[in-house]
């Protein structure tokens, strides 16, 4: 430090979703694309684009908070001149694409103002993703581009900035071309963030914290990197310390103080230990937090923290996985990052409840297809004890999936839900391609890179084939896609290598339907599966009962928009979740209730409401985990069943309106009974909010079931009744949906359809602390139903760093 100056404030993050402004650009007329593209001069002379400007009037714009994606917002469209096209299709239907221009563009604005005191940080913009191709703009100038939909990125802003006035920033989105073949939003779709730091500050996801068990002590190896962006040289040193979950330190470190020239960087590293730790694991996810300071002439420059887990992991060829040193089996699922009402803009709190929906039946793993994921998706995962396959979008080692695949293991490698990294998902020419040792090339760079980046996790790539070959040969655990004729094979052939069920399943059904009907689009909820899959039964009798198999990974645990399978039109989603897109489980989800838990476990189905089908048979299936299971139909039995290891009992029952009673029992005693029964006439709503009180943070959400009842208080299983909804209070209503994958209705108006007897409502908190009062009625003018009505209450937020 020079004599007579004083250090910035350390780092600051502030958040900056609040208070954007959007309107639609144009791919095609620079007319109705605010002039963009018009000519050759958008960046002839720095500072002349106007639209980032205070001279610009975006008083016309919506006003909206981000995240925010704004092809959930549009109309699905169909083409029915016949002419293939697969990528409309692919993403659920939606005005995407070049074909588009009107729907595909948008542009967001934000004006904000930076106190004189900042002047001397360095002030940076970070975005934790965007769909996709993004130019941005402050002050007029240009500042650079990012043409990756899944990836963080940000822009040093230092030089640009109004220091003790007001900020102008404008972006332009473009989704005009996509990255996958899965629906992905537009917009800006994840957080975006202003960080303030002193020009001597740690380099970005640079601090690493390694632990090695070591018997009843954990060894930790501590890494970080200090970069100087001063115009003089600093001596800097590091202060490390380590805290439990209680906020008791537990381990400390330091290092010397090491000279940095100016524009220059240092790698430091430290060691440190923890006495017992307590081990991360999906049963106790516990998590350490380290705090790392950069210090400079006894002032402290930068500090940084980051939660950290103590585990070990490892894929043994013969004997599966292994967690902490005990074996355990990958019960997980494959999910794309899209829900019902939000498209891929999820509030941070959704991120969690989906992990609650999916542990609900025991999946202990989840693999993030085909992207590297959201950060709060990761953050849940940590904090839930939710293990994680972390995949990166684009299998290449050319300088941009390398940067891909650089930032994905970076950004991560701290988080203990990670157990492995994938390099890519099912390509074909890269396994098998017509260029010799392309795909061995290709995947040999990648993995070598991630070896680099963290030699504590190993790599794999999810393989729809035989794996003998390509990509294969580098990878250091075996993923199989499907294919059962394979695993055993291999395992004979290569007994020295690893394997897991990378993409298994496929299997497809339709929430609350039991007849496959191509005419409504249906599939039916027993034994639904395409071609080239496997019921859960199948996969499951396969993964589950070989221990030189890891486990496996689902296809898939909720449904997600586009990939409609098996239907095309009007089907916009796929029908391969266990859950559907809003979270509410299918039959499927208590078959692996039953085999993935060890409580017990009894489901039985279909519903009992089969009018006009009198004296017809219905097939009745059981998932249970008990021994045996006796079946009743109006209090006469029809026989007891052994459950069969993995498997199901079923029965064929003459229908007659009444019960249907499973009663499940273990070493000969009834553990548990479940009924099905025959409703009446729906009579009245019913609303049921997964939280009574959430936070008055502009951001939380509290999840809303909606569903029927009869006069008899009995949810009606087939009610489809068109519901209007009124939000008031500190609240608003950011999302709906029902889990229809045939349904076109708005995923904004406050307004839906139960699809057989549910529905969701996404109610988001204002910045106002009081409560949030939620009523559902019925549509029209003949109102049969009695309306419903809820109230959730908004607490005081911690504080926060929010940009005004």
């Amino acid at each position: 430090m020079r004599h007579g100056e004083s250090p910035v404030a350390p780092r600051e993050q502030w958040l900056l979703d609040f208070d954007w402004r959007f309107a639609f650009g144009n791919g095609s007329d620079p007319a109705k694309d605010f002039g963009y593209g018009f000519g050759q001069g958008d960046f002839s002379k720095t500072g002349d684009f106007k639209l980032a400007t205070a001279e610009f009037n975006d008083a016309g714009w919506r006003a909206l908070d981000l995240p925010h994606d704004w092809a959930v917002e549009l109309p699905a469209v169909h083409d029915d001149s016949g002419d293939d096209d697969t990528r409309l299709t692919s993403h659920g239907y939606k005005p995407l694409g070049r074909r588009f221009p009107t729907t595909s563009v948008g542009w967001y604005r934000r004006t904000f103002e930076l106190p004189e005191s900042d002047r001397g940080r360095r002030i940076w913009i970070e975005f934790d993703g965007a769909m996709r191709d993004v130019v941005l703009f402050v002050n007029g100038c240009f500042i650079g581009q990012h043409d990756d939909g899944y990836t963080p990125f940000r822009f040093d802003l230092t030089d640009f900035l109004n220091y003790g006035g007001k900020n102008v920033i404008a972006l332009r989105v473009d989704a005009s071309f996509g990255d996958g073949w899965f629906y992905e939003g537009a917009g800006i779709y994840r957080h975006v963030w202003l960080t303030k730091m002193d020009p001597v500050h740690l380099g970005r996801w640079e601090s690493v914290v390694r632990s090695t068990v070591e018997g009843q002590a954990a060894a930790l190896a501590l890494a970080t990197r200090i970069e100087n962006e001063s115009g003089h040289a600093v001596h800097a040193s590091l202060e490390w310390s380590i805290t439990d979950a209680s906020g008791r330190v537990v381990a400390h470190a330091t290092t010397p103080a090491q000279a940095i020239a100016p524009n220059a960087s240092a790698d430091c590293q430290a060691t440190a230990r923890i006495d017992a730790p307590k081990l991360w694991s999906p049963d106790e996810p516990h998590l350490y937090t380290a705090l790392v300071k950069v210090v400079v002439d006894g002032a402290v420059r930068d500090a940084e923290q980051f939660p950290f887990g103590v585990r070990t992991a490892a894929f043994d060829p013969e004997r599966g996985f292994f967690l902490n040193g005990k074996p355990l089996k990958i019960q997980g699922t494959c999910n794309h990052q899209d829900h019902a009402g939000v498209g891929a803009a999820l509030p941070d709190r959704l991120q969690s409840f989906r992990v609650e929906v999916l542990q609900g039946m025991g999946c202990n793993a989840v693999r993030t297809s085909h992207n590297m994921p959201t950060p709060e998706w990761v953050e849940a995962c940590d904090r839930m004890g939710m293990m994680m396959m972390c995949e990166t979008r684009h299998m290449s080692s050319s300088p941009s999936g390398m940067q891909q695949l650089d930032v994905m293991v970076k950004r991560y490698r701290n988080s203990p839900s990670i157990i492995l990294w994938s390099i890519g998902n099912e390509e074909w020419r890269l396994q098998k391609g017509a260029l010799e040792h392309q795909g061995e090339r290709i995947g040999a760079a990648m993995v070598a890179r991630c070896h680099e980046l963290d030699p504590t996790r190993v790599v794999s790539a999810a393989v729809n084939g035989d794996n003998e070959q390509g990509v294969s040969d580098a990878l250091d655990v075996i993923g199989f896609n499907y294919n059962l004729k394979y695993p055993d094979a291999f395992h004979r052939e290569h007994p020295t290598r690893a394997v897991y069920g990378s993409e298994t399943s496929s299997a497809i059904a339709t929430r609350g339907e039991y007849v496959t009907d191509p005419k409504k689009n249906t599939v039916n909820s027993y034994d639904g599966v395409v071609p080239w899959g496997e019921t859960p039964e199948q996969w499951w009798s396969f993964y589950g009962t070989r221990d030189w198999l890891a486990g496996g990974f689902a296809w898939t645990g909720f449904d997600y928009r586009g990939e409609p399978t098996p239907y095309g039109w009007p089907s916009v989603n796929s029908q391969f979740g266990i859950v559907d897109l809003c979270g509410f489980p299918k039959d499927y989800y208590y078959y692996y209730k039953a085999w993935w838990t060890k409580a017990p476990s009894l489901h039985v189905f279909p519903h009992w409401n089969w009018a006009g089908k009198e004296g017809q048979e219905i097939p009745v299936w059981v998932y249970t985990n008990l021994d045996e299971v006796e079946l009743l139909l109006n209090g006469k039995s029809l026989g007891i069943q052994k459950v069969p290891r993995l498997g199901h009992v079923q029965w064929k029952v003459t229908y007659a309106p009444g019960v249907i009673e499973a009663r499940g029992r273990r070493d000969g005693q009834v553990v548990l009974v479940e009924r099905r029964e025959t409703t009446g006439t729906a009579r009245k709503l019913r609303l049921a909010a997964d939280r009574s009180e959430i936070s008055a943070d502009g951001q939380d959400v509290a999840m809303i079931t909606v569903d029927v009842l009869d006069g008899h208080g009995r949810p009606v299983p087939t009610a489809n009744h068109k519901l209007a909804f009124r939000i008031t209070g500190a609240g608003k209503l950011i999302g709906v949906g029902n889990g229809d994958p045939n349904c076109l209705e708005s995923d904004k108006e406050p307004k839906r359809s139960l699809f057989n007897g549910l529905a969701q409502l996404i109610v988001q908190s204002t910045d106002s602390t009081g409560t949030i009062h939620i009523e559902a009625l019925e549509e029209g003018a003949e109102q049969s139903l009695t309306p419903a009505s809820v109230t959730v209450t908004t607490r005081k937020a911690a504080a926060r760093l929010v940009v005004a």
